[in-house]
């Protein structure tokens, strides 16, 4: 069976994106960037991967991306369509045309089940990209988290996990930290 994991980067208060989506307060630094294109290349989108210098790096880890519409939306503002053609894309969304991207399958209605159908297929493992929302509804389903955890208190924004109270235990993998100050924390469901 497949497993989902939820890879995002976070601030030390658990938002993974301002109030109005901004990441850029995120520190940057190559040796973070150099180990973690290394270990999950296929989670760069498509367009970026040339000038990271992984365009023809294989998936190693996942095949398959999910994600919610705020995360799926900037792309299309810069008229791209399939952000990660070198995986399937599923976007869970109820506002959005199903003719964007042939590529690109857009699940309406319980996303849960939909993943519950992915994890069943054989293959890689399947990349939730966001966002909070969708990692909200989506958490019975999680196996396994993997937080970039940066050194920055934002003070308000998108939480990463939208959901209401249910406390669920994960098991700490590994830890690494970097010149940035991020450390990166793996965890896998108890």
């Amino acid at each position: 069976m497949r497993e989902l994991t939820y890879y995002v980067g976070m601030t030390l208060d658990g938002f993974i994106a301002g109030p109005s989506d901004e990441v850029d307060f995120y520190p940057l630094a190559d040796d973070h960037s150099a180990y973690m294109n290394g270990l999950y290349p296929e989670v760069v989108p498509t367009h970026v991967r040339q000038a990271v210098g992984i365009d023809d790096a294989p998936n190693r880890t996942f095949d398959t991306v999910i994600m919610g519409r705020r995360t799926y939306e900037p792309a299309l503002q810069v008229g791209i369509t399939s952000p990660y053609a070198h995986l399937r894309q599923v976007v869970v969304s109820r506002t959005l045309n199903s003719s964007v991207e042939a590529a690109v399958e857009i699940v309406r209605d319980d996303p849960r089940a939909r993943v519950r159908e992915l994890k069943d297929e054989d293959g890689l493992g399947i990349y939730l990209a966001g966002g909070g929302r969708l990692a909200g509804e989506l958490l019975p389903e999680i196996d396994r988290l993997i937080v970039k955890k940066y050194p920055v208190v934002a003070g308000s924004g998108l939480p990463a996990f939208v959901a209401g109270f249910a406390p669920t235990q994960l098991d700490l993998e590994d830890v690494r930290s970097f010149s940035n100050g991020c450390a990166v924390l793996s965890y896998r469901r108890a």
